[in-house]
Parts: C-alpha cells; sequence; structure tokens
C-alpha cells in the first residue's frame, strides 16, 4: 500500500490547509456528494450507497485527512488540533464519518499507549483503511458490570499464550478480524492485578462467534468462545499482570464513542435525533400542540449541550490528551438522554408506533421486526444505551471516586486473590 497522504505539516499555513483540503475535495470526492452536501447530511446519504462509500474510503484514508492528527507513519498528517479544524472546515460539511469506530476508538488508543512500533506499524493504518474491523473482548457471563471478576485464562507456554474462555455482548465480532482480549494470567493475584491484555485473531479456527439477535430483528452482538486459542507473546499490549491499566485506555475511548453527538465515534446507537423528531413533528402536523413543541425543543437543547460538551472531549483527545474519567460524564448523560428521545419518537409517529405493514412471512424469529418503522427500532434499541459500555451505575461510581473524590464503596475483597473471592 502506497498512501497519497496530503503534503501538509505542521508548518503550513492556514490558507495552504484550505487550499490542500479544497483542492483534494475537488479531485476525489463524487461531484453528487459534493453537490448533495449543499442541502444537509439527509441529502448526502441519498445519493452515497454506505457500500459505495465504504469501496470509496481507502482513497480518503489514505489522504490523512482521516486522522490529520496522528503521526504521518500511520495514515495520520502530523497536524495540530488547530490545524485539523481548518481542514474540517472544508470537510464538515460533506459528512465523511470515519468508518471502524472501534478500532479507531477502542484500539488505537491502547496501541498508542501500549503498544509496540513494531505493532503500531502493523495495526494502525488498516484500522484507518477500513480494512481490519475490530472489537474488544471484555465482558463474561458472570462478568459484567464487574469486569475485573472475568475468568478466561491466558496460560504461558514459551512465547505463545493459550487463551480459553467465553465473551459476551462483544459488538460486531462477528464482522471483525481482531479482538481486544482482557485474560487471567495470576488467579492468585488481586482480580484488577492478575489481568494481561492480548490481541486476538478472530480467524483463529479455535475462536467460535456465535451471533445475538436483538430484539430490533438485528445483530450487534455476539458471543465468542476461545478454545485454547495460541496467541504470540509479540500480540501482548502492555506489561503482564497490566492489562487492567491498558484496558482502560480502551474503556475510556468506548465511554466517548458511545457518548452522543461530537464525540467522533458513533453519534447515536438507536434512533433519531431531536432535530428529525422536530421536522417530523412538523411534518405531520402535531408540531401545533404547545406541549409537544416544549417537550422537543428541550430534548434538542440538551442533545446540543450534550454535543457542544463532546466537542470539548474530542478536543482534548486529538490534542494527546485522554478522555479519562470525565468520558463517564457524557457516557452517563447520554444513555439517559438517547432513551427520551426516541421515546418521543414513538409518540411523535402516533398511532404508526403501535402498529406496521408487512410482506414478511408470518413465521420465523425476526418476522415480526420485519419493516418495523425507523423510529420503534431507535427505541427498542436505545434500551441497551444505559448498560452497553459500562453500566450507568458503574459509571456514575467512577464519577464519585475519580473525578469527584468521593471515597470507594466498601469492598471486602479489594486486595484478596481473585481465586480466594466468590463470582457468580
Amino acid at each position: 500500500m502506497t498512501a497519497m497522504l496530503l503534503d501538509v505539516d505542521r508548518s503550513s499555513t492556514d490558507a495552504e490547509l484550505l487550499h490542500a483540503a479544497t483542492h483534494w475535495v475537488a479531485a476525489h470526492v463524487p461531484p453528487t456528494w459534493r453537490e448533495a452536501s449543499v442541502r444537509g447530511r439527509n441529502a448526502i446519504r441519498k445519493v452515497r450507497p454506505l457500500a459505495e462509500y465504504e469501496a470509496w474510503y481507502p482513497l480518503f484514508a489514505d489522504s490523512g485527512l482521516a486522522v490529520a492528527t496522528w503521526p504521518r507513519e500511520y495514515l495520520g498528517l502530523g497536524l495540530t488540533q488547530a490545524q485539523a479544524r481548518v481542514l474540517d472546515s472544508v470537510l464538515g460539511p460533506l459528512n465523511l464519518g470515519r468508518l471502524n469506530p472501534l478500532g479507531l476508538n477502542n484500539a488505537a488508543p491502547a496501541l498508542f499507549a501500549y503498544g509496540t512500533e513494531e505493532q503500531r506499524l502493523r495495526y494502525l493504518p488498516p484500522i484507518v483503511r477500513n480494512d481490519e474491523r475490530w472489537c474488544q473482548l471484555f465482558s463474561e457471563p458472570g462478568a459484567g458490570s464487574d469486569l475485573a471478576s472475568l475468568a478466561t485464562r491466558a496460560v504461558r507456554d514459551g512465547d505463545l499464550w493459550i487463551l480459553t474462555g467465553q465473551k459476551v455482548w462483544t459488538t460486531w465480532a462477528h464482522e471483525s478480524r481482531f479482538g481486544l482480549c482482557l485474560a487471567r494470567t495470576d488467579p492468585s493475584a488481586p482480580k484488577r492485578k492478575g489481568l494481561t491484555y492480548f490481541i486476538v485473531d478472530l480467524e483463529d479456527p479455535r475462536v467460535t462467534v456465535r451471533e445475538l439477535r436483538h430484539i430490533g430483528g438485528e445483530v450487534d452482538f455476539n458471543e465468542v468462545w476461545l478454545d485454547g486459542v495460541e496467541v504470540p507473546d509479540t500480540s501482548r499490549l502492555g506489561a503482564i499482570g497490566e492489562g487492567w491499566r491498558a484496558a482502560n485506555a480502551t474503556l475510556s475511548g468506548e465511554r466517548q464513542m458511545v457518548a452522543g453527538a461530537g464525540s467522533g465515534g458513533v453519534d447515536r446507537i438507536g434512533g433519531s435525533g431531536a432535530d428529525r423528531l422536530i421536522r417530523t413533528a412538523g411534518s405531520n402536523g402535531i408540531w401545533s400542540d404547545s406541549l409537544v413543541r416544549q417537550r422537543l425543543t428541550s430534548l434538542y437543547a440538551e442533545e446540543s449541550v450534550r454535543r457542544w460538551t463532546n466537542e470539548r472531549v474530542r478536543a482534548t483527545v486529538k490534542a494527546g490528551g485522554t478522555p479519562g474519567p470525565g468520558a463517564s460524564i457524557g457516557k452517563v448523560h447520554q444513555g439517559a438522554l438517547n432513551q427520551r428521545i426516541q421515546l418521543a419518537a414513538t409518540d411523535v409517529l402516533g398511532t404508526g408506533a403501535l402498529a406496521w405493514e408487512t410482506s414478511a412471512p408470518a413465521t420465523g424469529p425476526q418476522a415480526w421486526a420485519a419493516g418495523l418503522p425507523y423510529e420503534v427500532k431507535g427505541m427498542l434499541r436505545s434500551r441497551a444505551n444505559t448498560i452497553e459500555g459500562g453500566t450507568t451505575e458503574v459509571n456514575k461510581n467512577v464519577l464519585g471516586e475519580q473525578v469527584l473524590g468521593l471515597p470507594r464503596e466498601p469492598d471486602p475483597y479489594h486486595e484478596l486473590a481473585w481465586n480466594a473471592t466468590p463470582r457468580s
């Protein structure tokens, strides 16, 4: 692969950056996309099918514009955050969303913080190009909210680690090539000190991925079994026994990713934004109801505040900082906010949220979801928002202890060995 990175650097002036970005857009962005951009994001989506965008996307990645503040050796441009904002003034209206969000937001922070240079050179460019997608192998049937109690084992055998265990609720594992896996390497150590972080190749025949179809009829989550998977020590991230520290780079990135509009990750997992609700209410006539207007404009204002707050956190990350415990603020707020927005969406839809026509067969586990209105599907999917990425309760503990400085909750097993503590 030979990347055609833009010929700009930290010495480039704003005028030079604007010229380079404008010239690249004119040369490489299809005219129909550029023409639609003046009419807004919905117009772009109508002329830019996802498959077409995915096929074109590596060209965007190879320009360096997708991750402009990253070093050039990882398909970035090595620019400052201020310079990246200059480029965004040209790119923003085109809605060139970054693909591979778990790779960019979850895997990349861990690779930057704890990976070797060899690992970064191997994995980061394919992440940027969306050539290799990633997931995180964290939650287990007996270790969800209390992730550090996980039981997946990694036993060393020379230059290899043998991983055995079960993971669950693994987002997009069925579409991923690699997974970041937190596994227990020392059962005699306290639960947070006996963990190590690994990169697992999901194409290994000893990895089994089983799709979990959720109530909306779609597949986001998976169960993953590791049956004696051999992982070379060169695929370890960070020091042995320091997996909890390394995984926190991923967890912070995940919380920021699902924090809503302006997060730079997944703007909204499940359903419509408040702006779409306002347009729908205007088109079906219920905007004339003053209580509806008050409810929707309140949600719009709250979502705007969420977006601005996320943009500040995102700017810190782009400037070389980390989301840190503060990312939990966005996660807590966004989970409940999006659920309220999606409930409002079903109210705006009216009777269409209660029944719908479908041409699907009357039998089969997904038959009822066929033809499900977008608003209803979003409402159903949003039920997971306060669970995924760390439950609201866990994130409130993070905020209380690490942001507000409150004392830890009593834990009689805190310093006991993992194999001496009770588990579900």
